[in-house]
């Protein structure tokens, strides 16, 4: 969940533009290379240097240790991928750290920094649909980065070990990696730290085990796909609640004892509850464990929560409560729409935000509060939600602004008003089934909508997605 306030007033891109696809092309030659290496971006129409052509990767192995004094990081990335191409050479995007050596195959391979880019020539370059793996060695103290709307995102220095967030670009602040949405891959995550000290990441913990030092490695394993952007890590002293639901179903909880107010235990004693209510809206659960991480941070440094897969960041640098209802069942609604269902481009992003809002709404009308049409009603009137149609952001500051969430959200509502209540919720459960641990683009989701209806569906996403004026009546 990253809303954060309207951009400033930009020309609106003309209905024809906004339906150009954003060249997601993992072949061919790149801006500086020959035809035969990897292109240093994926040519996203909002963040055009993300990500990196010539291959997949299928399988991250991290293997962290931190020291919370120095804020120093050293670490060592295994990438397993596949070629798409003949790779004379190809990048990992890293922002900052020092590398210290880089093999393919067990082979040194020669490497440049251009940026945030690493590039690495193999000593013998994989082949088309050749499985290869690239074991980086790097160290150093990550930084924060900060986005095109100014808020930051990375690797977060807290004052008793450290919180990683990655959305849009920030998990290259502490491992190198193909860092867009539509490569998703597994993971395994150990983290080392002092003995006094938990490491919480996504997935399953597999391992606790002493290390070197009088330090503890944890070892984390996330087996179904995960975009980079969803992965976290966070460093710290935790008060760590381990049971199931009434299903079975795994939960970790990590609370920061500083942010462990009455309002935030009673709000996440409701996780099984609130999982149990959107398995009913969307479906089975789509992971094998769930959970939640309370961090304490300096105020102001983060100022929102995060999907983390199946393990979504709450923020507790305010006054209590650290977590409200409402945005806890935003975030775990996100484990179906963001994280199972991922976006294929960054300007898909409404298909995380829209859901997450309307499922925000629905659970107010389940829990006595306003109903859906008043929450509807709401968002219409609300001028900041117009300020550019939802599935086009002008550029890469606008990608989480209010359109994507408010009028997203709308989107869907006038659906569901079009379809009718059974059929938008059979489309509720079968979207997520039909594209489980994938990606999915915007004209995937209006193609995929026509099965539920023999109406012409065109003039409500012309008006309510791609529209640049707000319609005259809700």
């Amino acid at each position: 969940m990253r809303l954060r306030p309207p951009p400033r007033a930009v020309p609106l891109p003309l209905l024809a533009g906004c339906l150009l696809a954003c060249c997601l092309s993992c072949t061919g030659g790149d801006r500086a290379g020959g035809p035969d290496a990897g292109a240093p971006g994926v040519g996203d129409r909002l963040f055009p240097d993300a990500g990196n052509g010539g291959y997949h990767v299928g399988h991250y192995t991290l293997d962290l240790d931190y020291d919370p004094a120095s804020g120093r990081l050293r670490g060592t990335a295994t990438l397993t991928a596949t070629a798409d191409q003949d790779l004379s050479r190809f990048d990992l995007d890293l922002a900052g750290l020092d590398v210290r050596r880089v093999t393919v195959d067990g082979t040194k391979a020669r490497t440049s920094r251009a940026g945030t880019e690493l590039r690495i020539s193999p000593a013998h370059p994989p082949r088309r649909g050749a499985h290869f793996t690239t074991t980086v060695e790097y160290q150093g103290v990550p930084r924060l980065l900060t986005d095109p709307d100014g808020s930051h995102e990375g690797w977060f220095r807290t004052d008793d070990g450290a919180l990683a967030l990655g959305e849009p670009v920030g998990s290259m602040a502490w491992f190198p990696g193909d860092d867009y949405p539509s490569d998703k891959a597994a993971y395994d995550i150990t983290v080392t730290v002092p003995h006094n000290l938990t490491a919480v990441s996504n997935g399953e913990l597999l391992t606790t085990r002493p290390a070197s030092g009088g330090r503890t490695a944890y070892h984390w394993r996330s087996a179904a796909p995960m975009a980079t952007y969803l992965a976290t890590v966070a460093i710290g002293h935790f008060d760590v609640t381990r049971s199931t639901t009434p299903d079975g179903l795994p939960l970790y909880v990590a609370v920061d004892p500083r942010s462990d107010d009455a309002e935030t235990a009673a709000t996440l004693a409701r996780i099984p509850e609130i999982l149990r209510w959107e398995e009913g809206l969307f479906g089975p659960y789509p992971f094998a464990s769930a959970g939640a991480i309370v961090d304490h941070l300096p105020r102001g440094r983060v100022g929102y929560a995060l999907e983390a897969q199946n393990r979504p960041v709450f923020p507790g640098d305010g006054p209590p409560p650290a977590v409200d209802p409402v945005t806890l069942v935003h975030e775990l609604s996100h484990q179906w729409f963001g994280d199972s269902v991922t976006p294929a481009a960054w300007q898909d992003m409404w298909l995380n935000e829209g859901f997450a809002t309307l499922t925000e709404w629905l659970w107010q009308e389940h829990e006595g509060g306003p109903s859906l049409d008043a929450s509807a009603a709401d968002a219409f009137a609300d001028s900041a939600n117009w300020a550019f149609p939802p599935a086009s952001p002008p550029d890469a500051a606008a990608v989480s602004a209010a359109p994507v969430y408010g009028r997203g959200a709308l989107v869907l509502y006038e659906l569901r008003r079009t379809l009718g209540a059974s059929a938008f919720d059979r489309l509720l459960k079968a979207w997520p089934a039909a594209h489980r641990h994938g990606n999915a683009s915007t004209a995937d989701f209006t193609a995929f909508c026509a099965r539920f209806t023999s109406r012409d569906l065109r003039p409500l996403f012309a008006t309510w997605l791609y529209g640049a004026e707000r319609p005259a009546h809700l």
